[in-house]
């Protein structure tokens, strides 16, 4: 509260013990004595607000609130007070995004004192379920099932998503839809790698058995920056078995794996030497978490075939999680920010590959792979951009 003399300080002890006690008239007599002043603080706003709001005058409560927020806009208790009073009057739209900003103007909630916890808590529930009359509001007004997009922009709309777009790390071709998560429909050829998932599961469990075949995922190189930072480097927490890598094949590998590599060849993979294909098992072992990170070209699309999933197991591709299930391919874009969490106590391993992104014709794919080899040639050698 304000001290800038003995006697603003028995104001504002007087205002506060009225508050407690539920004296709203008492309390407002204090703090609009305090906020008269040129030294007035933000508390002392805030004071006033709440013994307005107390005392049934919302009005004066409200610009009591703007008081706050001009000299600390991020104010949770401000912005939460404001979304309630503003909610009293039946204003949701602007409730809800009082509560979002208080709810976000918290980096770290539980370094808050527990009071203020709580109020994070409550403010953040708050804007779930207004959110949630809102949406149902505009799908109404839509009058049919909204698209997967659609619903996908309004939840961005209304705070419960961010917006990711394509970072790639090495190359970057304009004007390519930023899609996070593929429509199946745009490959048919995931039917026929699908249906060998069996023979696939049982070649790498083979292969697993052998811990030679299962390298680091993320592994040093001396004469190269590091592509990543993290724990995760050298580390045997996320291992991969490469069938294909720098765009030949693992021989040893793949002779082990035959049928897996028939059912790679139903999939419209890259060929650019030195770079691509590239194929591999992935484990990742219980308790690990792949951090967020971006792929290096946009000019692919990563698939996931997955194998063995262990419960909880998810991936994140931007602003959409899903769990893996064993069996069910997807395509996304490794170039928006994507990360992935085994918790449980197994294993998890899936079938991991590149391919063509479809919206590239048969012209660009020839293009682009000429490009990558004039590049390389430049420099003397391919990089390792991984997947």
């Amino acid at each position: 509260m304000s001290t800038t003399s003995n006697g603003a300080q028995q104001l504002a002890d007087a205002g506060l013990a009225a508050l407690r006690r539920g004296d709203a008239a008492a309390a407002r007599q204090a703090y609009a004595a305090l906020v008269r002043s040129a030294d007035a603080l933000a508390d002392d706003w805030l004071g006033l607000a709440y013994a307005c709001a107390m005392g049934g005058d919302a009005e004066a409560a409200l610009q009591a609130v703007d008081g706050v927020l001009r000299s600390d806009p991020a104010s949770l208790r401000a912005l939460a007070l404001k979304g309630d009073l503003l909610l009293q009057r039946g204003d949701v739209a602007k409730a809800a995004a009082f509560y979002q900003a208080a709810a976000q103007a918290v980096p770290e909630p539980a370094a808050l004192p527990d009071a203020l916890q709580r109020e994070h808590a409550r403010v953040s529930s708050l804007h779930e379920q207004l959110v949630g009359r809102l949406t149902g509001d505009l799908r109404a007004a839509i009058g049919e099932p909204a698209t997967a997009r659609l619903a996908q922009g309004l939840d961005i709309l209304f705070g419960r998503r961010q917006i990711y777009h394509s970072q790639p790390r090495h190359f970057y071709l304009p004007e390519l839809p930023s899609i996070q998560f593929h429509d199946r429909a745009s490959f048919p050829w995931l039917d026929a790698i699908e249906a060998a998932t069996d023979d696939i599961r049982a070649e790498m469990l083979a292969m697993l058995g052998d811990d030679g075949s299962f390298v680091p995922y993320l592994q040093s190189e001396p004469d190269r920056p590091p592509a990543y930072r993290g724990s995760l480097t050298d580390s045997r927490d996320w291992t991969a078995c490469h069938l294909w890598r720098h765009g030949r094949v693992v021989e040893a590998h793949a002779a082990r794996c035959p049928r897996t590599m028939a059912a790679l060849a139903h999939a419209p993979q890259p060929r650019l030497p030195g770079r691509s294909p590239a194929a591999l098992f992935s484990q990742l072992r219980p308790g690990a978490h792949i951090p967020p990170h971006h792929g290096f070209v946009n000019t692919r699309l990563i698939v996931h075939l997955p194998l063995v999933v262990p419960p909880g197991c998810r991936f994140r591709v931007g602003n959409e999680t899903r769990p893996w299930v064993e069996g069910r391919a997807w395509a996304f874009d490794d170039t928006i920010e994507h990360e992935a969490w085994n918790p449980s106590d197994r294993t998890r391993v899936i079938l991991l590959f590149e391919v063509w992104r479809p919206e590239l014709s048969a012209a660009e794919r020839a293009q682009v792979s000429t490009m990558f080899e004039a590049i390389d040639r430049q420099r003397g050698s391919a990089p390792e951009w991984g997947i």
